[in-house]
């Protein structure tokens, strides 16, 4: 959700492999994710997390994770969301946001986690979808707390789905 770019420098994107574009150059068939922010919901707090666009958030680093649930039976309830910024001639809003469940337990360095759900959500958020229907009423009013504190602006300007979605 940061807006600094140091001068004279390119933006990078992720790069999306497609023989489509005629347009050559740098960006050429990419995804720009600078408007792409992950937010971890753990133990009652919500925090920026850029660690998490590559599935190393402080709470994933150091745990191996497993597909399976009952690998992990005294895993805790760690939410990732992707938070989509858009920018529209009004100015910035929160545009899209998707909610994705993970299990950590810490001692036994176990975790769980559907990767493929994770990507396919923080495309859903970039798409400028909301899916936080899985969220707890707690997590709902932590992620609300953290999105109106960063920027209030941003949130006033935020359609009505998102804010409906965290009332409950």
């Amino acid at each position: 959700m940061s807006e600094n770019q140091p001068d004279g420098k390119k933006q990078i994107a992720l790069n999306i492999v497609s023989g489509k574009s005629k347009h050559k150059g740098f960006g050429a068939g990419s995804i720009d994710l600078n408007s792409m922010s992950p937010v971890i919901i753990d133990r009652g707090e919500a925090k920026i997390d850029i660690g998490a666009m590559h599935a190393k958030s402080k709470v994933e680093r150091g745990i191996k994770f497993s597909t399976n649930k009952e690998d992990v039976p005294n895993g805790r309830q760690v939410w990732l969301v992707w938070v989509a910024v858009d920018r529209t001639p009004e100015g910035r809003m929160y545009g899209g946001a998707t909610a994705c469940e993970m299990l950590i337990d810490d001692e036994a360095k176990r975790g769980w986690k559907i990767l493929a759900d994770h990507v396919n959500r923080m495309d859903y958020a970039l798409k400028r979808r909301f899916m936080l229907d899985d969220l707890g009423s707690e997590d709902k009013a932590t992620l609300k707390s953290l999105l109106i504190s960063h920027n209030q602006e941003w949130w006033d300007a935020s359609p009505e789905e998102l804010k409906q979605a965290l009332e409950g």
